[in-house]
């Protein structure tokens, strides 16, 4: 499960602006805080400027057409059968904006570094041809560019598209129309193939226009737009056509299109099919997939299947009977076959289903070594979002205090380097490594230091004395306290828990969150100020072997009974801190930690840290608990919220339900416009509520939307860019969200498809997508 922010060109599922605002949003699921009195933060970036980070290249086996059999059917895995086939509704997502790609006009495409190119296939040419006293752009039409029902596409399609978008008749069920607002008039040129598009104010991503771009007779009238396009598509003008949307069968087929004029495709059929991301692993090797994005877990189911080639079928170390001991089965066997009728038909219903796993196992396996994984940096970037309007996190010190606390790229390279990508962790919230806006500005806060996150908390009021205290008692419930909590180490220990502190030793919460069982929404045994380090019987056992050696090597000799005692502490023998130590000692403190819990006025310093708990989201969970850990060693603690993956950014992220939340937001080629919404100042509404557009951290200032209004109007590509870089360390200054690092793209795929795989920035060449050609055998000589 991939969490990521509303798709661009969806409405975000909170309140919103007047129309004339920008809706845009970034597609795929994930900052800005107020207190901005730093100077000079433009150049506050931590490299030089003109750097565009480190990328990872597609993986696409690419192939020229020549290599590429004419022919075929591909079957594509995707998330979900589309709702609509209107990219511009608020309910489009990634398979609608796939079939709009492969079947309709994209005046501009991303190349592989994320810059829109003019795509010729429609455009002969587009560019500013007036600049005073309005921005005019002036579009040449390919001469043999036409919809499927043969009519030209020209200046009338512009005009529709321009008249339902540009958010004045509200009629139109738009999810955005960023862009389009701006727009005073739109005209033929010299020619049915030019098109004047005349700004009433300057616009300089005014190539995010008319992409997708539809034909007059969706974009035409209010009823075609909001309905008509939901479940057909009456023209198209793309490489493929629109076969049928089965909903019910869960897949939408395309097929070349006979009345295309650029480069036919290669497949005949082109089918998009409907299986979630748990179950691809299943589908590929049932033969139901080719193509399919995939999760770390079924990458490496793939990467075993090739490594085990030849194993005829054993799965030796992985799958469902790796975990199966000697001991385990003979108790199994013994079970089965014992006395107890009841428990022996329990054991065999269990032993079957067992040996049931591992064959489906070993024959998916089987099936999966006729797939390859291709790899490389997906254009998205998961973060960690602090809730400014949340409890702690409403003081900017707090919030900076979190940022320095985390170490980014030890976050990176846990989810990167596995995978041979590369692992630098992000340094913009507006671009990607390898854009021409990247900019690493993280310099703005600061990287990872312990003790400035500290002395941030500290000057924020949060201490460790600052925690609840016990409320005064008379002597005698004193003392009864003092037996009962006696009576309970004794008890524990006696029960085979090894006691090495408690509530009066002062020991960091860290320690105590690496020895314990933290339970989600309840009390773990650090927040009593009780750390487990080892469990019964092993670790009681030989601390009370330890104990007593040590007390009768004292008895005999006082030096020697010390030396012992050190050595028992793991202190100053090198032994392993805490596992050896002596009922009542506390546990090391790490090199920085807090010592404690920090609170303030009577209440500890605990984040709410929401995450999914669905089966796709393993990852996300895994790099959630080191962040925790990262946390409570400045002394954070974290309560780890698990809530259902469909409920997730819905009823959690986007309502503000959550202190620390981890989603993702995509790349995009403009950033001022898509950007925007995802950064701006809430705004009170009239009802009281926040109206926070796709700001989902609802913090914001006014400098940062000055900076992206007036990189909107900077038709100067460079300053432009200079603004958004501007723009992005005061985003990092306000700390309201970390970006940690670019998402890996993991794609599983049949070798023999070219063209296709991990597209990194790059949009699909579909028209090339296909089987690669059979080599011919070299003809010996006689």
């Amino acid at each position: 499960m991939s969490h990521v922010g509303v798709p661009r060109g969806e409405a975000a599922p909170v309140n919103h602006r007047t129309p004339q605002r920008a809706r845009a949003a970034r597609c795929l699921a994930l900052v800005t805080a107020g207190v901005l009195g730093l100077p000079a933060l433009a150049g506050c970036s931590s490299g030089d400027d003109d750097t565009q980070g480190v990328t990872a290249p597609q993986d696409i086996a690419p192939a020229g057409r020549e290599q590429v059999a004419d022919g075929g059917t591909v079957r594509w895995a995707v998330d979900t059968t589309p709702a609509t086939l209107n990219a511009f509704q608020a309910d489009a997502d990634a398979a609608t904006r796939r079939i709009a790609g492969a079947v309709l006009p994209s005046l501009f495409t991303l190349d592989a570094r994320g810059r829109p190119q003019r795509n010729a296939d429609y455009l002969e040419s587009a560019e500013i041809v007036e600049r005073e006293p309005k921005q005019v752009v002036l579009y040449k039409l390919n001469q043999q560019a036409v919809w499927s029902d043969g009519r030209e596409i020209g200046a009338p399609d512009f005009v529709a598209q321009w008249r339902a978008l540009n958010g004045r008749d509200t009629a139109y069920w738009t999810a955005r129309n960023a862009g389009y607002e701006r727009i005073q008039k739109i005209e033929r040129g010299a020619s049915d193939l030019e098109v004047r598009v005349t700004f009433a104010k300057p616009y300089a991503d005014w190539r995010s226009l008319f992409t997708p771009l539809y034909p007059k007779s969706v974009m035409g009238s209010p009823n075609a737009f909001n309905d008509g396009a939901r479940g057909k598509l009456n023209a198209t003008a793309g490489p493929f056509a629109l076969k049928e949307l089965d909903r019910a069968g869960g897949k939408a087929t395309l097929e070349r299109n006979p009345r295309w004029w650029g480069q036919p495709s290669k497949l005949d059929t082109l089918v998009l099919r409907t299986v979630t991301r748990d179950k691809r692993a299943a589908a590929l090797a049932a033969g139901e997939l080719d193509i399919a994005d995939i999760g770390r877990g079924t990458a490496d189911r793939v990467a075993l299947a090739a490594r085990d080639k030849g194993a005829k079928g054993q799965q030796l170390n992985h799958g469902p009977g790796a975990t199966v001991t000697p001991a385990s089965a003979l108790r199994s066997w013994a079970l089965a076959h014992g006395s107890s009728e009841e428990l022996a038909a329990a054991e065999q219903e269990a032993r079957k289903k067992s040996r049931e796993a591992i064959r489906e196992y070993a024959d998916e396996q089987s099936a999966l070594r006729g797939f390859v994984v291709r790899k490389s940096l997906e254009p998205a970037y998961t973060q960690l979002a602090l809730n400014g309007t949340s409890g702690p996190l409403t003081d900017d010190r707090v919030r900076r205090a979190v940022a320095r606390a985390i170490d980014r790229r030890e976050l990176a390279e846990a989810v990167l380097k596995p995978l041979g990508l590369p692992a630098d962790p992000l340094g913009s919230h507006l671009a990607l490594a390898g854009q021409e806006a990247y900019a690493d500005s993280s310099g703005a806060l600061g990287d990872q230091d312990t003790q400035a996150a500290q002395a941030l908390l500290a000057d924020a009021g949060w201490t460790p004395g600052g925690a609840a205290t016990a409320p005064k008692q008379d002597a005698a419930k004193a003392g009864s306290a003092a037996e009962k909590k006696e009576k309970s180490k004794q008890s524990r220990a006696d029960e085979g828990m090894y006691i090495v502190g408690d509530e009066s030793d002062g020991g960091s919460a860290a320690d105590s969150a690496a020895g314990s069982d933290s339970k989600p929404g309840g009390s773990s045994a650090a927040e009593s100020g009780t750390y487990v380090l080892a469990p019964a019987p092993a670790a009681a056992l030989q601390g009370r072997a330890l104990r007593m050696q040590a007390r009768f090597i004292t008895s005999k000799n006082g030096e020697a009974g010390a030396r012992a005692k050190d050595s028992a502490d793991g202190k100053k023998k090198g032994g392993v801190a805490g596992a050896y130590a002596p009922l009542g000692t506390a546990a090391p403190a790490a090199p920085g930690a807090a010592r404690g819990p920090l609170g303030k006025d009577g209440k500890a310093l605990t984040l709410r840290f929401v995450l999914p708990a669905g089966p796709g989201s393993e990852s996300l969970r895994t790099v959630g608990e080191k962040i925790s850990g990262m946390l409570e060693r400045v002394g954070v603690r974290t309560e780890m919220v698990k809530v259902p993956d469909d409920s997730y950014f819905k009823d959690h992220i986007a309502s503000g339900d959550y202190d620390l939340a981890l989603y993702s937001w995509p790349a995009t080629a403009y950033p001022a416009t898509d950007a925007r919404p995802i950064f701006a100042k809430p705004e009170p509404a009239a009802d009281g509520s926040l109206v926070v557009e796709q700001n989902y951290t609802r913090v914001g200032t006014d400098h940062i939307d000055q900076l992206f209004d007036q990189a909107m109007t900077e038709l100067d590509e460079k300053a432009a860019r200079d603004l958004v870089r501007r723009a992005d360390a005061r985003i990092w200054a306000a700390a309201g969200s970390i970006p940690l690092f670019q998402r890996p793209e993991l794609v599983a795929v049949k070798p023999e498809i070219v063209n296709a795989g991990a597209f990194g920035f790059a949009a699909p060449r579909y028209q090339d997508i296909g089987f690669k050609k059979a080599e011919t055998p070299k003809q010996g000589k006689n």
